[in-house]
This record gives structure tokens, sequence and C-alpha cells, in this order.
């Protein structure tokens, strides 16, 4: 036997010397059963010896964490998981616009939306998600600094991510900050990306051409790779307005003129009309460009118009000094932010419609100090302005459809729509006046029942033709809301609390902003009713525009 053999203690002898001392001896006297060779089990998860754990009924539901899990089936699927009638599927209709398409996944929990069919190429690792997070900002700011509604710019924004396969985008937009997050599956962390819109202004001819790129994009016909897509939107951004600020300023006046002759103004008032308007316009410019706040642009751009009209008063010259300050104040009034703001209203998105709302009172507040501070020294140095008088409007509808359709062109230029569209949003405007005069004129029908109707048929119109041509719809509406702005009561209102007739003043003013919610809900009505008889790129009901059903 070796040194190392005999070193070495045998397991007998190991077990049962009593000279071996080790604190991990076995004592005399326990027998310890032969384990076979496989190693015990020390875990401290391991079921003790001597216990079982009896099995579950069938008939018992799953409430212990301790009881096996078992598989759901169809056929006994509990109803708090999985309603009666199944969860719907959901199918879009590929020929409809994208706008509507987007629309109804978005008004979907994100459990239910169908999954992304990427439509634009990329490379085999998928597509670069910052870039596209980027270039989906890029666009939802270059909307919303447009004027577009907050649906519908959530609906751009998720149709770009779509695009190129990005699944479980989560857009958000609000008055001056976009948002959007996107989680690529349940276990990795999500990607936010945010974006502040700083600057607006208003160029609807760039609005159409950011809508004709997202129009590419959903297009699974037309291949945009994200550094098309990206020159694309560089040089959307980089294209001059179609009009010159000349043609604008002619346009404010030729849109002042045209609005004092559906007052019942004749030639001598809608020269004096248009000259206070380019005056106030220009002025507005010279304070625009030495970075005074909008609000006082407007109050200054108001107060030529006011003063043309003063001074008529004042020179006893037989026109209609009223119809001048009403011309006027109808090339200032804010009718595409308010018809925005009631329509972020009534589609759910209150912190935008309240944001839109509240820079249209700002505006309107504008306007009201302008004209009350000329209005207040002319009453004061003896002029005569008679709202009493000034209502009466003479009935001259070949006149006026004239007129209104005037407007609405002028209308147009001066939101830089496109030359193609101007034609179309001239005829709607003169339909939308010429409705409003057969139903207040000649039905004798109260003013507000008769402007919604009108704004409806604007709304409806608008609509049809931007799904024809798979464009915006505001470049269709908007100016063609022109004629129904409500100027003369807001200056009658103005007027009357300028001679210290206040109760008279709250009155025309609450007439004139009924007129304007009559406006702004007729066209959103008109807009819905639409997309109402007309396929929405869903099989089955199309869903509220948000999650609240009033409690």
């Amino acid at each position: 036997m070796t040194e190392a053999e005999d070193r070495k203690p045998r397991s007998d002898e190991a077990r049962y010397d009593p000279e071996i001392t080790s604190e991990f001896a076995i004592p005399e006297g326990i027998e310890v059963p032969e384990s076979g060779g496989e190693p015990e089990t020390t875990s401290e998860f391991a079921m003790p010896e001597g216990l079982r754990t009896p099995e579950p009924p069938s008939a018992e539901p799953e409430g212990s964490a301790f009881t096996t899990p078992s598989t759901y089936s169809a056929e006994y699927a509990p109803a708090a998981f999985t309603p009666a009638t199944g969860v719907p599927l959901v199918s879009l209709v590929k020929d409809a616009p994208w706008q509507d398409r987007m629309r109804t996944m978005l008004r979907m929990p994100v459990a239910e939306r169908p999954a992304p069919e990427p439509v634009q190429r990329h490379d085999e690792e998928g597509p670069a998600v910052p870039r596209v997070l980027d270039l989906t900002l890029r666009i939802g700011e270059l909307l919303l600094a447009g004027g577009e509604g907050a649906e519908d710019v959530e609906a751009a924004m998720f149709a770009v991510c779509r695009s190129y396969g990005l699944d479980r985008c989560e857009p958000n937009v609000t008055f001056t900050l976009l948002s959007i997050s996107h989680q690529p599956s349940l276990v990795d962390d999500p990607v936010t990306a945010s974006r502040t819109v700083r600057r607006r202004g208003t160029d609807y001819t760039r609005l159409a051409a950011v809508f004709r790129l997202v129009d590419d994009l959903t297009d699974p016909e037309t291949h945009v790779s994200l550094e098309e897509a990206y020159r694309r939107l560089a040089e959307i951004r980089r294209n001059r307005h179609p009009y010159p600020g000349w043609a604008l300023t002619l346009a404010s006046g030729v849109l002042a003129g045209a609005a004092s002759i559906l007052v019942g103004g004749d030639l001598i008032v809608f020269v004096a009309a248009a000259v206070g308007a380019m005056l106030g316009d220009r002025l507005a410019w010279l304070c625009a460009g030495r970075g005074l706040p909008e609000f006082y642009q407007f109050t200054i751009a108001a107060m030529p118009p006011a003063a043309i009209g003063v001074a008529f008063a004042l020179a006893h010259v037989d026109v209609k000094a009223s119809a001048v300050v009403t011309g006027g104040l109808f090339a200032l009034l804010p009718g595409r932010a308010l018809v925005a703001g009631v329509q972020d209203g009534l589609t759910g998105f209150y912190i935008t419609a309240s944001a839109r709302l509240l820079e249209v009172m700002y505006f309107f507040v504008g306007i009201v100090t302008g004209v009350l501070v000329v209005l207040y020294f002319g009453v004061k140095v003896g002029g005569k302005l008679n709202p009493d008088v000034a209502v009466v409007i003479n009935e001259r509808p070949l006149i006026q459809i004239a007129a209104s359709m005037v407007l609405s062109l002028t209308f147009a230029v001066l939101l830089q729509q496109e030359r193609s569209t101007v034609l179309w949003v001239t005829l709607n405007g003169g339909v939308a006046w010429s409705v409003y005069g057969a139903m207040h004129y000649v039905g004798d029908i109260s003013p507000v029942a008769s402007t919604a109707v009108a704004a409806g048929l604007v709304g409806l119109f608008g609509q049809l033709l931007s799904r024809y041509r798979f464009a915006s719809a505001l470049p269709y509406t908007t100016a063609a809301i022109g004629p129904l702005l409500p100027g003369s009561a807001t200056y009658f209102g103005l007027l009357n609390m300028a001679q210290n007739q206040v109760d008279q003043g709250l009155v025309s003013l609450a007439k004139a902003a009924s007129l304007a919610m009559a406006i702004a809900i007729g066209v959103n009505l008109g807009s819905e009713i639409s997309r109402l008889f007309l396929r929405v790129g869903s099989a089955g009901k199309r869903r509220a525009a948000k999650r609240t059903r009033g409690f």
C-alpha cells in the first residue's frame, strides 16, 4: 500500500472510527440510507417528503397562486376576457383615403389594431427607428403649424410610422407639442421623441404638399425611401409662398370691399373699405417686422377701417359708414383658428381646442380694442353712427352672390392656397351665401340656423372634394366660410358699447359668438356626415372620436 493510499480514509472506517472528530462526521447510532450515487436535492423549493398537493377539481376556478394553470379554449373562454360575440375582425378598405384608414385605427385599442403592412422599402435589418420617428415629427410639425386639426395630424403621423413597418406607435398632439412613442415589443423599452411647434404660418400650398407626401408614403405602389422622404420634406420647407406680399395686401383690400358690398355698401364704400384694410395690413406687417406680438398687430390693423368709417360720419357724407368698418373687420376675424378650435373640441382634443379658442379670444379682444378706441373718440367728437339704421341691408341677390364669391377668392389668396383649388373654394363660397340668403332673407329663418346649414354644406362639399383629390379639407372649407363670418354683428356690438349701451352691445356680441359657433359646428358636422355615408375603412361600426361618454 502506498503512502497516499494509506492517508486516504476508507468509508466504513471513517464512518465508525471514534478517533475522527470532524463536525461533518455522522454520529454513532444514526443510519443514513444509501443514495445510490445520485446527488441529494438541497433546494429550498423542494417538496418535503410525505407532503403531496391535492389535485384541483375541474370545476374549481383558478384563484390560487399554487394551482396549476390550464389552457384556455374557445369553447369555455371566460366572458371577462372575450366578448360573447368575439372580437370583431377589422378589415381596412384598401382604396379608402389614408386619413380615414388611419383615423379608424387610432380610434381603436392598441391590441385590436391590425398588424402593419410595410409599404416602403428598407434594408434587411429593418427601418431606422429614430429616423422614422424624426421624419414623423417633422411632418406633424408642418401640418400643425399650418392650421390642421389635431386628429388629422395624429392620423398623418400614424400613417408615416405604419408605412415603414413600425407597430405599437402612439402619436400625441397638443397645441405646441408633438410626441410619438414606439414600443418594438412587450419586453423592449419604448422609444419616445418629441418636437415643439414654435412658429405658425398660414400656407395651404405647403399643407397640400405635405398631404401628397403622406399619400405617397401610404401608397403600396409608390416606394419612397427615408432619404427621398427627407429630400421632399426639405423642398417643401424651402418653397416660397405662391403669392407675393403686394398680392396679399391687395387681396385683403378686395376682401374688405367685397364684405362691405354684402352688408349694403356701394362703390364708394367698396373703395373706402379696401383702402382701410390695405392700410391696416401694411401697418400690421410693419409691427410684425419689429417683433410686436400678434395681439397688437390685430389691434393696429383694426384701426384704419374704423377711422375711415368715423371720418365719413364726421364729414356727413351720404354713405354707409358702418359698412366700411364691417368690411374691415371681415379681413381680420380669425375664422380659420375658430373652425380648427371647435373641430378639435368636437373630436375630443380638449387641451388643443382650449388653446386654439384662447388664441381666437386674444385676437378678437385685440380687434375689439382697436375698433373701440377709434369709435370712442369718434363718438366724443360728434360722430353720428346709428346702429339701428345700419342694420337695414338691401337685398341684392345677384350682387351679393358675386361679392361672396370674390370674398372667398381673396380669402383663398390670403391663405396661400394652390391656384388649382381657388376656383373650387370660390364656387363653394357662392353656394354657402346662396343657401344663407335663401333661408334668412326669403325663408325668414333665424340667422344662426341659416348660418349653421350653410356652413354644413361648406363642410360637406369640402370633405367630398378633399376625398376626391386625397388632400386636406381645409383649403376647400376655410375660405368658403368667409362670407358667413359675423362681421356686422361684431361691429354693431362694439358700436353700442362705445355709445354706453352696454346691454345692447353684449346682445350683439353674443349673437356674433353664436354665429361663429354655428359656422364651426356646421363645418364639422358636414364633414362628419360625408364620412358617415361613405366607406371609412372599417368593416365594423365606426368608433367614437375619443374615450369618454360623458361619465
